[in-house]
């Protein structure tokens, strides 16, 4: 596992493990929403598909995300490796109520400087709208990328519990 990409719907904890496995194994780790949003009201770099290839061709990188369409195709063609949160709504929708709330109510500074704001989660944009209507669209966008033959010699790994990601992370040294 060199070439990682940590999958999975908003809020099931992919920045979260890309972290942990990034630190276990020693592999420089990068935050997709960091890379996309470039600045203030959620400006999106222009330069995304640069970053994103100069990123991948370097030895090793982990990265959580399945990728936004226009840098998809690059990250799993140059991936060796997918780990795939695939929780159910029950568990994501809790997390990402959490962590919404909370970065509404102090203000956090998130990817470019943006804030998430009250007004914010009236926006079909606002992560739990998004992990709501997006869950069942993206678990079926994974599952077919992994079983496409063009990806077929990418290592898959596939939790459906945060016990099972949290077993395995524990075998990591």
């Amino acid at each position: 596992m060199e070439r990682i990409l940590v999958v999975g719907a908003t809020g099931a904890g992919k920045s979260t493990l890309a972290r942990a496995v990034g630190e276990r194994l020693g592999v420089p780790y990068h935050e997709m929403d960091a890379l996309y949003f470039a600045g203030p009201n959620w400006t999106v770099n222009q330069g995304l598909a640069e970053d994103v290839l100069r990123l991948t061709s370097e030895p090793r990188w982990i990265i959580d995300s399945i990728g936004s369409p226009e840098v998809r195709d690059l990250l799993w063609e140059k991936a060796d490796t997918v780990i795939w949160l695939d929780y159910a709504r029950r568990v994501i929708m809790p997390r990402v109520l959490r962590r919404s709330l909370r970065r509404t109510v102090t203000r956090e500074s998130i990817f470019g400087g943006n804030r998430e704001t009250w007004a914010g989660w009236l926006s079909r944009e606002h992560p739990a709208w998004w992990a709501w209507s997006q869950h069942a669209g993206r678990r079926s966008e994974i599952e077919r990328r992994i079983r496409e033959p063009r990806f077929a010699p990418l290592a898959a790994h596939r939790f459906a519990r945060p016990d099972d990601t949290a077993a395995w992370l524990a075998t990591l040294r």
